[in-house]
């Protein structure tokens, strides 16, 4: 029995030997970290952690176990999920933003204190000067019916007793904005604040502390420790004592009599919550600067008014505009000096990479230029003089400068002049005798860049004048990327569709209803269908056949599959019907509110396109006119799929696999019937247009304009014009109606002929039918 077991064992052995030095190796590394771990707990306790474990030491224990404790507030943690089965399941309702579902709040709101006297004067002064850096700028008056000036949230009290004005003001900060902003700001209107500066120090302030922050001053005959800010310079309130000190409000309005609002705040806060106003925490110290009387700002240079927050008294609204120029210049060239600073420390670390100099991009610190990857990535050069350009929108060779392009051009070239004369003054001075030429293409990566070529005349310090042309280049870099504010939109807003419908467009008509019914009935859309069937002078009349029996059958037929929809449909006769009165007779039918999504029978709606149609359109704000995307025609183009409507099939023989869905059709920017706008909007913008244009020449304009071209003209609104792959079209020829302006009627052409095909495919057709004929 032993010599198989002996066997067996050497079989073993030869099969571990080319692992053992492996598994050696990790035995005797768990030992050595086993008995490194023995060793370290058998040592003594770290003499520096005694001392500050002591009592007499840095941080007492009650100190670290605070600090313990403060830690674990901004830990996160997972609370579970449980439903209970007892309760009717209950579909949860999510927020626009995740900001809001998670709790986050705001930083800083500012409220400042008012009067009659002062609303229309110092108010609006201070709302010019620093509304546009804060999330929520709001003004309290006691003034009741006070008159809003235009961009101002005012709120009124109806009482202009200071204690009384001031109680209301945080009364309503913690009822309607107490669980938005962590920090709230109380300043008066004679107050100029260096926005800037301000909301840098609420961000490096803890929120999770009551704070009462600001210049602090002793009242008359109090100690040392009873201090109040002064309203004058304004004060930092923490969003946590605000909520403490909610509920002491009404007792100190009855119990305090100040005539100083900011004199009873304090009172109020020391008597109720024992907190007095500091000036000076967490090492950020609260910086103000009492303004002289007939003090010039622009020759003020002391150190207390150039580091101050907040500047008083405020006198006049001229005095706040010179104290806010005063500190925009401090500031930009602050800013300038703080980009040298880092120019040279750019030019100082380059010099270490393995680039070297050759690795410093222009200008210094921004992004190099963008690289493309293949000859589909080039970034083109647009060529342009100072009065025309030659890149026209569309598609002409040559268009006249203007707007706000022609004033791009103009300040790019006064910035070279400028920039030539800061570099070669006072030795030459340049003067600008015209634009030779004139290049610029817009990078992604890093903004607008310009190459020009000017004629100067350049003058000597003797007078001597010599004419020289110059190549310049010049970079309009990117700047911070903003958030523009836009009205609350909800994807919950019912959408009806209007399709207008003419006899020639009958026989597509079922295929539109049969897309209808997958992409909005089927998925139980929030949306309606009303069909406007447009009878020509002699059709449907009696003794005539109807041309729309095969629509109403095809409406009929899914209002039986599908049970509670109803498709309404309007008869309307007209011998040249036009989209405006086409909508004119839709629009009485329907409430001011609702969402029209104006339609034609090569629509193909779906949910997609609902929900954009739905945010894009603004009630008051914003109407959408979608850019379809539109087959090519198939006899001349294999039909490929649009761009983000799924993976493309194999390319056939010979096409450009680079190209992607180029290949088959194009986003069609000529037409521009279908549209997404709300009922109020256009009633808005039709009553314009009447007004401006009556009688024959209304009825005259009528025939020539579409929907979108009176919302262009005759409305307020933001005209939004963008690109939707949800919308797809099979390639059909538009029927262009002579009696349209000459405006559409071009447009109408202009569709049909680039819906043939594209470049390739069209010359790949005249290249086979010349080949066709030389046969």
């Amino acid at each position: 029995m032993a010599g198989p077991t002996a066997m067996r064992l050497s079989s073993v052995l030869a099969l571990l030997r080319p692992a053992l030095p492996l598994i050696l190796g990790l035995s005797l590394g768990c030992s050595l970290s086993l008995l490194r771990v023995s060793w370290i707990q058998g040592e003594g306790d770290d003499p520096c952690v005694e001392a500050v474990g002591k009592a007499g030491g840095p941080q007492s224990l009650d100190s670290r176990t605070q600090l313990d404790q403060s830690d674990e507030d901004f830990k996160p943690r997972i609370v579970p999920y449980y439903r209970d089965p007892n309760k009717p399941y209950k579909k949860v309702l999510r927020t626009r933003y995740i900001q809001t579902e998670l709790g986050s709040r705001e930083r800083l709101l500012v409220a400042v204190l008012t009067s009659r006297a002062t609303l229309s004067t110092l108010a609006v002064a201070v709302n010019r000067t620093v509304a546009h850096h804060f999330p929520r700028l709001l003004y309290f008056t006691g003034q009741r019916g006070a008159r809003t000036p235009a961009g101002m949230q005012v709120v009124s009290h109806g009482d202009e007793r200071p204690a009384w004005l001031m109680s209301e003001t945080l009364r309503h900060l913690h009822t309607h904005f107490g669980a938005d902003y962590d920090w709230f700001f109380i300043m008066q209107d004679d107050t100029y604040v260096q926005a800037p500066r301000l909301a840098a120090l609420a961000g490096h302030l803890s929120i999770n502390q009551d704070l009462y922050l600001g210049r602090a001053e002793e009242f008359i005959g109090a100690g040392e420790q009873a201090r109040y800010c002064h309203g004058g310079f304004g004060y930092l309130l923490s969003r946590s004592l605000l909520l403490r000190l909610r509920p002491h409000l009404d007792g100190c309005r009855g119990d305090i009599l100040s005539a100083r609002p900011d004199e009873w705040l304090g009172r109020c806060l020391i008597d109720s919550l024992g907190i007095g106003c500091v000036s000076q925490h967490q090492g950020q110290r609260y910086r103000s600067f009492e303004l002289a009387k007939n003090r010039d700002p622009e020759t003020e240079s002391s150190l207390a008014f150039l580091s101050a927050f907040a500047v008083h008294p405020v006198s006049e609204g001229t005095l706040m505009y010179r104290l806010h120029k005063r500190f925009s210049a401090l500031e930009l060239e602050r800013a300038y000096s703080e980009i040298e600073q880092l120019q040279a420390q750019i030019r100082n670390l380059t010099a270490l990479t393995p680039e070297g100099e050759a690795g410093l991009s222009w200008p210094l610190g921004l992004p190099a230029p963008f690289t493309p990857h293949s000859r589909f990535e080039v970034l083109g050069w647009d060529y342009f003089t100072e009065q025309h350009t030659f890149s026209c929108v569309d598609g002409a060779p040559k268009c006249p400068l203007q707007g706000a392009s022609r004033a791009d051009v103009g300040d790019a070239v006064e910035t070279a002049l400028e920039q030539l004369n800061r570099r070669y003054q006072p030795r030459l001075r340049f003067q600008k005798q015209r634009l030779l030429n004139g290049y610029r293409r817009f990078d992604p990566a890093r903004g607008m860049e310009y190459t020009l070529d000017l004629l100067l005349e350049a003058v000597t310090q003797r007078g001597h004048r010599r004419a020289l042309a110059r190549r310049v280049s010049l970079l309009r870099p990117l700047s911070r990327v903003e958030i523009l504010p836009m009205p609350y939109v909800t994807e919950a807003t019912r959408v009806q569709l209007v399709l207008p419908l003419q006899a020639a467009e009958a026989a597509a008509a079922p295929t539109f209803l049969e897309a209808f019914a997958a992409g909005v009935l089927e998925p139980r859309e929030h949306a309606l269908l009303t069909l406007l069937l447009v009878y020509g002078p002699r059709e449907g009349g009696r003794g005539a056949p109807d041309p729309f029996v095969g629509v109403k059958a095809a409406a009929a037929e899914l209002e039986r599959r599908y049970p509670g929809t109803r498709l309404a449909w309007l008869a309307v006769r007209a011998e040249a019907p036009s989209q405006v009165r086409l909508m004119d007779v839709v629009s009485k039918k329907h409430p001011v509110d609702t969402l029209f999504f104006l339609a034609t029978v090569w629509t193909r709606p779906g949910p997609e396109v609902l929900n954009r149609c739905r945010m894009n359109a603004i009630s008051g704000w914003q109407a959408f006119f979608p850019v379809h995307f539109q087959e090519f025609n198939p006899a001349l183009a294999p039909q490929r799929p649009p761009p983000g409507a799924g993976p493309d099939p194999p390319s056939p023989p010979g096409a450009d696999p680079a190209r992607g869905a180029a290949g088959g059709g194009r986003f069609d920017r000529q037409a521009s019937a279908e549209g997404c706008f709300y009922n109020a909007d256009y009633l808005a913008a039709r009553a314009r247009l009447a007004a401006d244009l009556a009688g024959q020449e209304e009825e005259e304009a009528l025939e020539g304009l579409e929907v979108m071209d009176v919302f262009l003209r005759f409305s307020g609104l933001h005209l939004f014009r963008a690109v939707e792959p949800g919308l797809v079209q099979k390639f059909s020829l538009r029927d262009c109606s002579p009696r349209l302006s000459e405006e559409l009627y071009h447009r109408c052409r202009l569709s049909n002929l680039e819906g043939l095909g594209g470049r390739a495919q069209l010359a790949m057709a005249l290249f086979e039918q010349e080949q066709a004929n030389s046969t």
